[in-house]
């Protein structure tokens, strides 16, 4: 292929080629030339151009295919615009005269069409250039088309529209001309060519004025008559012609020069409206001749002319588009609803016939207000709307009140208003569906009065008009929830004070039943107690039906539908009822058969109506029941719902009698009573009838092969059994579009209705299928069929085999025994429900059965296989494949596929050959095992004829389907097939005309799935691939360039499938380009694959795509739809733009998730284009409300503008990327700020630092941060926040949220001090106010709480006058809130209150938090010493201030506190103590609802924990309990656990208080010890906090002191936490608590030791008991002990840290093998946490027990400062080392070493721990990574232990002794000053035995030392420190000397320091630290001079010259002192600056 990618055709290599392959050589060079033109310079093209010319026009006569063809056309004119045109009119002649050519032989002509496309393309491309010559060449072809077949008709009509556009105005002689072909054309049998003429004539209408003016009429007749017989695609086409030329005809202006030449007619609207309306009543029959059956009314309109003209009105109006709409709404309205109404009979002479055209006007008036306008212009249409509702009313009014009963129920008035109003009332619901909670202000406007509109026609007359009512209240329920209860409450009030009236009974029981319908999509629900209302209202309905013959039936029915619809509200509302519903089941029905047979002979025709409408209802209650309340559904309740059950089947067999006796009016409640009884027993369990098998299968049978079924229903029955992949092949009214809701009809078949609510209103309270839309029940005729077939699937599945195989013969006899169209009929039926049987089967893994069954089987899926019926073919073969699945056997399944290779090889139909084709490919798709090799050669062969079967294109389509699903089974099996099948496919590509689009798309189909069995294997570089890769993207190219929209879908997708296995080689741009253009493409599963194709490209290559879109908008490409405003806001934009406009849910997912990947890969990058996108979305709907304005006052006003403004505010609106965005699009906009903001958080430190930001910035301006945007963010949420619609709302309260929450410590450079959040105040003020209004629901104020304490807590506001316009909200709540569950709004279930009253308490509860904390840090100045920046900015104000605010209700809300939690406690109990709870409930929630508040509470209970638990603490526990609740006007006991009913009991203060603590305690370790898997990070942090508080005080310390077990269960759970929760700082509050219960296990201790002294103070001291753990005998019992519990927890927390402190892992060598190291912050905080506690335990021991756990404790400690001790700069201690040196601190001066009973032991144990640190120096010295300093201070630790025997043993004091030289030596000066240190610490030590071993073998050492120094002269800093440090110990000798021996070490001393001294003329040029020297070394003589004098004196005395030099630094610092005296500064110790201290002191 490379080969093709020249200039010229390479001519040589392009012959050597075979036929196939040369066709696909042309293409690539053709493909590659079109862009090389493109690239190549002028001069260059010129130079070659007439070789090329040459080279194309050859071959232009070599017969190319359709895409060649088209190539070809469109380079040549690429090539004369660029280069010379003298040429191009001999060119011109060349095709004329190929077309003129009488050459008629199939061969010739490809060339003639290749002719043709080539003029279009040149005129096309260089217009009027080509001056006189279109006149020839249009009248040449249209002489051509005269004579031409299909697919020429075809191609000249889109030439003639290339020709047309090419030209513009300068064709106009030829229009008429043009005109005229196409008419002809535009009713042409082939579809396609109608699609053509279609485009045709919209390219004329643009310049050819007179079509929509004088021949108006004439062109909307013919489009009429197009209509007739089409499909799809011409119905989109024709549609776009006739709604183009109509609103062309109303919008044009014409010019004065114009209107001369040409009489030019002026259309009104009402004309346009009135011929559209014409069309849609008459169809094409014309409107003056008018046939005699027209006028005897008895033709009806075909379907097909009606759908067509609906979307020629839908497209009409989009062409003038959303404002013209807004003004002319009312006109329009009044005639779409007159459309059904009387003035046209036509419309709705039948009951069928009225379906479906309410369904068109529905359709009509849905896309136009749902697709036009914006919200503001829908709440004006609704009005209107609503208008039209009333005067509708009225009429009936009229009509009712005159005359008697009988003629005005017949009055044409009624039956004329009644399709209208079901109209306008479905659009009103669906609109006010779609507006949300938007709509609120509309149904608040009493001039309009809406809701009263539409319950005033509740009672309307026509049934359809009460159930569209109801229906319409559904959607006002489900929009806005608050108006569900008291809708509710209006419609049961009517119904039972009219319960007088039939219209009223059923009218409000449907409005009932709606509304229930609707609880289920609003999640605030309604009112519990609404239940028994409606039950009991439902029981009265039922007993008294029989009082009143007239209005039985009506209160029957109602009775049963409000039973049916109660079950909608699930289990926990039915539960309570359940035992009446089960009762009133048990009485419809008679107890035995004999009962039945009485009945019969009883009653008469209306009674059995009666009776048989109230069984059928009690059926579908029943079956709502088992639906819905799944969880009731127990054993027990089955053993009272089976007894009716054989009764009603055996009524089933008795119906056919009854109907023979009592006759007709029977006929439809039978019907209905058998769909209902079907519908149940198919949601039953099948053995809980199983009795009935028999009785049940005969009745089916009888069903489905019923003499008088008429309808061939094959379009409903049969696609739920197809594969929904072989749909496709079939009508493409099958696939979904966006026009299926009025194309069903048309799959339905004239006779057969549509679906509509009238046929069932049981179905008002069901869940539609497509979500929102009006459910759409089927005739009960045909739904009775459907249901049929499904429960013969599950009965015959179940019967005994040998009924099962008499019932198949008895079915496939029937079929034989019917004739003609009854036949096929029957055939449908059987069929069905064999597949339906055979499904259930597969699916349940059973069997066929016996043999004999496969013969019948096989009969009757041969019958099938071979219908006409291409429906039932497809059914037939998945049947095919079903069968040998179930028969599972090798042998049948190879006979299966053996009869198809036969039947295919000899049939010549077109029939068999595309059933049995299919076949094959489903036994491939459901059986893998007939994949044995020469099976697939066998199939692939036959397919491969089958597919290149030109005369046929169904063959086509259905081999290549076929084969599509063969390479999809066979995987890797069909590697050996690719190349063959890749060449066929590429081949019928380039060959077969794209008229036939069915084949193309099955070729898609073969080709994706041949990218996908190749797999990842496309990336290779082998030359086969790299040729099979080449030709898939050919094939892609190929499909890409196709006419037809749904193989544009399947290029996209191959390409989509290509990009995922060989990014590389798939060429991007192009791929974007294409995707942009098809974007807004009116095929729905083109744009799903548009989407699908996007959101995977920008999961990988996000930047890219982005900026091929902006690139591809730059360059202009006539293509993109002006919808797709990429240029401006770029693909991310058009995207939203889309998911506004977009109403197909899948779609809509796939916008969202694409965007979503953008944005997490580019929103960092592209910032400001980001947030302005959502900032225009949010903006642009702030239309409803003044944004600016931050009062809310103002906002009030701007709302009430009146109507007309809707149509005067629209002149800003070219300046708006968004025109009126949806809520909903809105919404999305809200929640991706919030997602902008995370993706910041893992980007760049300045997007969240102003000071940072601005250094940046000012670096390079491109640069682009988050908190510059802030001010943008916070108008986002505010304008969120305070918006109509609810979610709008809770989205904007969450952005605040985040945005408050992630910028609260922000620091505003400008005012120290400050933050940068400060100046928006009054916004997040103003937008939290409104969600505390009375009329907002609980959700938002409960989010809204959230956000208030978010602020309040977040320390932004430093002012407390500030900060309280927020907490006076939360203040408002706190009252609201105080009476409990009772106190709220009666609008939701009580489940909502309970929601609200606890996100109240937990916002206090996070306010109360974080005051105390405040308060505890303030109140600690050393620790805030350390981060003194932190806490200037989170403590602007005195931290009381905060606490003040919460403590004046503080009383209040710890009582609010408690009770929550009691509730919460009650909540969490496990289920078997569900008869201990209380009956009502808890104070927050009532019993019916506790499932649904215990989510509310697992949401809020643990910070409400805590800050109960600080309250508690506050009060330690000793406050008089009654204090809280003193000023409250509640019971004096501030619990209800305090009271009993009648108040009796009053607990003591005691009491209460332990009633408190275990509350605290119990749901703590209840929920800590049993850690869900959704548990939050935030409760288990409040959790362990609240027991940190709880236990900060002495007496819940006393309470866990004294009870063991509680402390170790406590210890154990928080072990748990630890191993289970990887978070640190988790860990670390769980060490807290263990560290507060350690302590009050040793205050235990002690409080015993010290009463057991006192008591026994005169007794001997031997016989006091030892207190602590283990006794006398020192055991610890596992699980018994709290110090083995600690210790098991403490090495956990040590070993995950330091691993190798496990001896078990640190494997043979001991632990010596790693070497020391640092452990992260997190790690060193832990371990240092867990050796404090370790450091404890000994004092919680008794002696005994303190020896058991030394070791272990001695091993951690030395263990952790091993692994630990690292050298760290300038001798500083790392934090588990000084950690670990404070324990063994702890450790070795604890009083146990010092008790007689284990102070042995204690020594021997310390001895050994010495042991070990002093082994830690290697001798070797191999390991000198230990920090020597670490190492010496623990050394000294143990030296300097209150118990001297430990060290004093002389090996190991001689030991400590050399490590100190050895230290000594060292060469790190630190090491030295830490060893000077500590010696000094050990010289100094009281105990002589301790420290004269060491003063003996070490001063004359240290002596050397100093004097070594003194030689050498230190030279820095640390040498000075040194060499202090030296000189501190050896005065500390002097003084510790005695007499004797004390001259000696003075005379050491004062040489060295003298020498120190400089003299007069060195002191002025001497460095500072030889001047610190010097004054050091002066101090101290001045010191020692005066204290030793005898000795001084006598050394002066022996030494003039150090005298001298003495006296002279004396005299020289005295002058020096004299001269400095104003300053003091300097008189400080100059050594102290330099020295380094340790933190803490060891020692």
């Amino acid at each position: 292929m490379e080969l093709a990618h020249t200039l010229l055709l390479n001519e040589e290599a392009c012959s050597q080629l075979g036929e196939v392959q040369k066709a696909e050589f042309i293409f690539e060079w053709l493909r590659y030339l079109e862009r090389l033109l493109l690239a190549t310079s002028r001069s260059d093209v010129r130079e070659k151009q007439k070789s090329l010319v040459d080279q194309l026009l050859s071959l232009l006569n070599s017969s190319p295919g359709p895409p060649t063809r088209k190539l070809l056309a469109k380079n040549l004119a690429v090539l004369y615009s660029i280069g010379d045109t003298f040429s191009v009119y001999e060119t011109i002649d060349t095709c004329n005269d190929l077309i003129r050519s009488k050459d008629d032989s199939p061969s010739y002509l490809p060339t003639k069409l290749a002719a043709v496309v080539c003029l279009g393309s040149l005129y096309k491309k260089l217009g009027r250039i080509l001056g006189n010559t279109f006149t020839d060449t249009v009248g040449n072809i249209l002489k051509a088309m005269k004579s031409a077949e299909s697919q020429g008709r075809y191609e000249i009509m889109l030439s003639l529209q290339n020709i047309l556009n090419g030209l513009g105005a300068a064709a106009i002689p030829c229009h008429r001309d043009v005109y005229k072909a196409a008419r002809s054309c535009l009713t042409d049998r082939s579809m396609a060519v109608r699609c053509a003429a279609a485009k045709c004539l919209l390219e004329l209408q643009n310049e050819a004025v007179f079509m929509w003016s004088t021949d108006l009429d004439s062109v909307a007749t013919l489009c009429f008559k197009s209509f007739e017989g089409s499909n799809y695609d011409v119905r989109i086409s024709v549609s776009k012609l006739l709604g183009t030329v109509l609103a062309k005809a109303i919008i044009f202006k014409h010019p004065g020069a114009a209107a001369s030449r040409q009489s030019i007619r002026k259309v009104s609207l009402e004309e346009v409206l009135e011929l559209l309306g014409t069309g849609f009543q008459r169809g094409s029959s014309g409107f003056l001749r008018a046939s005699g059956d027209m006028l005897k009314g008895t033709s009806s309109v075909s379907r097909d002319v009606r759908v067509g003209v609906t979307q020629a009105y839908v497209v009409f109006v989009s062409t003038l588009g959303g404002i013209w709409l807004e003004r002319h709404f009312a006109a329009f309205l009044s005639h779409i609803l007159s459309l059904v109404s009387q003035s046209h009979p036509k419309a709705t002479q039948t009951q069928i016939d009225a379906v479906c055209c309410r369904r068109c006007v529905s359709f009509i008036l849905r896309t136009a207000i749902g697709g036009l306008l914006g919200e503001k212009a829908q709440i004006a249409a609704a009005k209107d709307i609503c208008q039209a509702i009333w005067k509708l009313k009225k009429l009936v009014d009229a009509a009712m009140s005159d005359g008697n009963l009988e003629t005005r129920l017949g009055s044409t008035d009624v039956a004329a208003s009644q399709h209208m109003l079901v109209c306008a009332l479905q659009e009103l619901g669906n609109l006010i569906h779609s507006l949300g909670t938007t709509a609120a202000p509309l149904l608040q406007d009493s001039s309009t009065g809406l809701l009263d509109s539409v319950i005033s026609v509740v009672i309307h007359p026509s049934v359809s008009v009460r159930l569209a009512a109801a229906w319409c209240l559904h959607c006002i329920a489900v929009a806005l929830p608050s108006y569900l209860t008291p809708l509710l409450d209006r419609c049961l009030e009517r119904l039972t004070v009219l319960k007088s009236s039939p219209e009223a009974v059923t009218g409000f029981s449907f409005a009932v039943a709606s509304l229930l319908g609707a609880v289920k999509h609003c999640p605030l629900g309604i009112p519990h107690g609404k239940g028994k209302i409606i039950m009991a209202l439902a029981e009265d309905l039922l007993c008294s039906a029989a009082q009143n013959s007239r209005l039985s039936s009506q209160r029957t029915q109602a009775g049963w539908l409000l039973i049916g619809a109660l079950m909608t509200l699930g289990p926990a509302v039915v539960s309570h009822h359940l035992a009446r519903v089960l009762l009133l089941w048990k009485c419809v029905f008679p107890v035995s058969p004999k009962d039945l047979e009485t009945e019969k002979s009883r009653g008469d025709s209306f009674t059995w109506q009666i009776t048989l409408e109230g069984r059928a209802g009690a059926l579908c209650a029943i079956k709502s029941f088992v639906s819905h309340c799944g969880d009731l559904f127990t054993e027990e309740v089955i053993q009272h719902l089976l007894p009716p059950l054989p009764c009603a089947v055996n009524l089933l067999t008795q119906l056919s009698s009854i109907l023979k006796i009592y006759g007709s009016p029977l006929k439809t409640p039978s019907i209905v009573y058998r769909q209902r009884l079907y519908e149940l027993l198919i949601l039953l369990p099948p053995e809980t009838y199983e009795g009935n098998f028999c009785t049940i299968l005969k009745e089916l049978a009888a069903d489905l092969t019923a003499p008088d079924i008429q309808v061939t229903a094959s379009t409903f029955l049969l696609p739920p059994l197809c594969h929904k992949d072989d749909l496709l092949i079939l009508s493409p009214l099958l696939q979904e579009t966006d026009h299926r809701f009025i194309e069903e009809q048309l799959l339905l078949g004239n006779g057969v209705a549509c679906g509509s609510l009238e046929y069932d209103p049981y179905s008002i309270y069901e869940n539609d299928v497509e979500g929102n839309s009006v459910p759409k029940p089927l005739p009960p005729t045909l739904s009775v069929i459907s249901s049929a077939v499904k429960l013969f699937g599950v009965v015959c599945a179940h019967v005994r085999e040998a009924q099962r195989l008499h019932i198949l013969e008895q079915l496939l006899d029937s079929i034989k025994h019917t004739k003609g169209a009854r036949q096929q009929v029957v055939q449908l039926h059987v069929v069905s429900s064999f597949s339906s049987f055979l499904k259930y089967v597969a699916g349940s893994k059973g069997s066929l059965g016996p043999e004999e069954m496969r013969r019948p089987a096989l009969t009757l899926v041969m019958g099938a296989l071979e219908s006409p019926n291409p429906l039932l073919r497809c059914t037939a073969a998945e049947l095919w494949a079903r069968l040998a699945q179930v028969v599972d056997d090798g042998a049948f399944t190879a006979g299966l596929a053996q009869i198809s290779f036969d039947k295919l090889k000899s049939a010549r139909d077109v029939v068999t050959r595309t059933g049995h084709s299919l076949a094959l490919g489903s036994l491939h798709r459901y059986l893998g095992g007939i994949n044995s090799s020469q099976h697939l050669n066998s199939c692939v062969g036959i397919l491969y004829t089958l597919s290149q079967d030109n005369t046929s294109p169904d063959v086509q389509t259905w081999a290549l389907h076929s084969l599509s699903l063969i390479i999809d089974s066979a995987g890797p099996l069909y590697y050996v097939h690719v190349e063959p099948t890749l060449s066929l496919i590429l081949m019928l590509l380039l060959k077969v005309p794209p008229t036939h689009a069915e084949v193309h798309q099955s070729l898609g189909r073969c080709l994706n799935a041949l990218i996908t069995t190749l797999g990842p294997e496309l990336q290779g570089n082998s030359t086969s691939i790299s040729t099979l890769r080449t030709s898939c993207l050919l094939g892609c190219a190929v499909m890409q360039d196709n006419p037809d929209c749904l193989v544009q879908a399947q290029a996209i997708s191959c390409l989509q499938q290509l990009h995922m296995f060989a990014p590389r080689y798939v060429n991007l741009s192009s791929l974007v380009s294409c995707l942009c253009v098809n974007l807004y493409s009116p095929y729905l599963l083109l744009r799903r694959a548009v989407l699908a194709c996007l959101r995977q490209l920008v999961q990988r290559e996000a930047a890219e795509v982005s900026e091929h879109a902006v690139m591809l908008a730059k360059d202009n490409r006539e293509e993109l739809t002006p919808d797709a405003n990429i240029r401006e806001v770029g693909l991310e934009g058009a995207l939203l733009t889309l998911l506004d406009k977009e109403t197909d849910q899948k779609l809509c997912h796939d916008i969202k998730e694409t965007l979503n990947h953008i944005l997490t890969y580019m929103a960092v990058e592209k910032l400001s284009f980001w947030l302005k996108l959502c900032k225009d979305v949010l903006a642009a709907s702030a239309d409803f409300t003044s944004v600016a304005c931050v009062d809310t006052m103002q906002e009030e006003e701007g709302d009430k503008g009146d109507d007309a403004s809707v149509l005067t505010t629209r002149n800003d609106e070219k300046s708006h990327p968004f025109t009126n965005p949806r809520w909903a699009t809105r919404v999305f906009a809200a929640e991706c700020v919030c997602r902008i903001i995370n993706q910041c958080e893992n980007a760049d430190r300045a997007h969240f630092d102003i000071a940072l930001a601005q250094e940046m910035m000012k670096r390079d301006s491109r640069n682009d941060f988050l908190v510059l945007h802030l001010a943008d963010l916070i108008r986002m949420a505010f304008m969120a926040a305070t918006d109509h619609s609810d979610q709008l709302r809770l989205s904007g309260l969450e952005t605040l949220l985040v945005v408050i929450r992630r910028f609260a410590t922000i620091p505003e450079p400008e005012f120290p001090g400050h933050v940068i959040l400060e100046q928006y105040q009054a916004n997040v003020g103003a937008a939290l106010r409104p969600a505390f209004t009375s009329e907002t629901p609980p959700d938002v104020t409960a989010k809204a709480c959230q956000v208030c304490s978010a602020w309040i807590t977040s320390g932004v506001v430093s002012d407390l006058n500030d900060l309280r316009r927020v907490h006076q909200l939360l203040v408002l709540s706190l009252t609201k809130i105080q009476a409990g569950k009772g106190a709220l709004s009666h609008l939701y279930n009580e489940s909502a209150s309970t929601m609200e009253i606890l996100a109240v308490l937990k916002a206090w509860a996070e306010v109360y938090i974080i005051a105390v904390e405040r308060q505890k840090n303030y109140n600690q100045p050393l620790k805030t010493a350390t981060y003194t920046e932190e806490s200037v900015r989170n403590t602007p104000y005195s931290p009381d201030g905060l606490l003040d605010l919460v403590h004046t209700d503080l009383g209040t809300l710890s009582r609010l506190w408690l009770a929550a939690l009691e509730d919460f406690a009650l909540l969490t109990l496990p289920s078997e103590f569900a008869s201990q709870l209380p009956i009502e409930g808890g104070t927050f929630y009532t019993a019916e609802t506790s499932e649904n508040a215990k989510l509310h509470y697992y949401n809020s209970w643990a910070l409400i924990l805590h800050a109960a638990a600080l309250w508690l603490t506050s009060t330690d526990f000793v406050a008089d309990p009654q204090e809280g609740a003193s000023h409250l006007s509640r019971p004096v006991t501030p619990t209800s656990m305090c009271q009993d009913s009648s108040g009796a009991i009053v607990k003591s203060p005691e009491d209460v208080y332990t009633d408190r603590f275990h509350l605290i305690l119990g749901i703590s370790v209840e929920f800590l010890c049993s850690l869900r898997s959704d548990a939050t990070m935030e409760s288990i942090t409040a959790c362990l906090h609240a027991l940190q508080a709880l236990l900060d005080v002495p007496w819940p310390r006393s309470k866990i002191g004294s009870d063991q077990d509680l402390g170790i269960e406590l210890l154990n759970v928080l072990h748990r936490v630890i191993l289970t929760r990887e978070s640190p700082s988790i860990q670390l509050a769980s060490l807290e608590v263990v560290k507060q219960i350690i302590c009050a296990a040793q205050e235990h201790v002690k409080e015993k030791r010290r009463s057991a002294e006192v008591d026994d103070g005169a007794a001997e001291k031997e016989t006091l008991p030892e207190f602590g753990e283990g006794k006398d005998t020192g055991g610890l019992v596992p699980g018994k002990s709290l110090v083995f519990a600690t210790l098991e927890l403490c090495v956990c927390i040590l070993v995950r840290q330091l691993p190798e402190l496990n001896p078990k892992l640190a494997g043979s060598q001991g632990i010596k093998a790693t070497k020391p190291h640092m452990l992260s912050g997190d790690g060193s905080r832990l371990v240092s946490a867990a050796l404090v506690i370790l450091s404890e335990l000994p004092a919680v021991c008794s002696p005994e027990g303190s020896i058991s756990i030394l070791p272990t404790i001695l091993y951690l400690t030395i263990g952790v400062l091993r692994k630990t001790a690292v050298k760290l700069p300038g001798g500083q201690l790392s934090s588990t080392v000084a950690a670990s040196l404070q324990a063994l601190k702890g450790i070795v001066s604890s009083p146990m070493a010092r008790a007689e009973k284990s102070h042995t032991a204690w020594t021997d144990l310390l001895r050994s721990a010495l042991t070990t640190i002093l082994d830690c120096w290697d001798p070797d010295g191999t390991h000198q990574e230990f920090d020597e300093i670490s190492l010496l201070t623990a050394m000294a630790v143990f030296i300097l232990s209150p118990s001297p025997e430990v060290t004093t043993i002389s090996c190991l004091q001689k030991r400590c002794i050399e490590k100190f030289k050895a230290t000594l030596e060292m060469k790190d000066p630190m090491v030295q000053i830490k060893t000077y240190q500590l010696l000094l610490s050990i010289f100094q030590y009281p105990n002589p035995a301790v420290s004269y071993p060491y003063i003996y073998s070490l001063t004359s050492y240290i002596v050397e030392k100093l004097q070594e120094i003194n030689n050498r002269k230190p030279e820095d800093t640390t040498e000075l420190q040194l060499f202090q440090e030296g000189i501190k110990v050896l005065e500390a000798l002097v003084a510790i000397a005695e007499e004797q021996h004390r001259a000696q070490l003075v005379a050491c001393l004062l040489p060295i320091l003298i020498s120190f001294l400089l003299d007069e003329n060195t002191v002025g040029s001497a460095t500072t630290i030889m001047r610190n020297l010097h004054d050091f070394a002066l101090q101290n003589l001045m010191k020692i001079g005066p204290q030793y004098s005898s000795v001084f004196k006598s050394l002066m005395a022996s030494s003039p010259a150090l005298k001298s030099r003495l006296e002279a630094a004396i005299k020289d610092n005295q002058e020096s002192v004299k001269v400095k005296m104003p300053t003091p500064k300097h008189t400080k110790h100059p050594g102290k600056n330099s020295s380094i201290q340790l933190k803490t002191s060891f020692l």
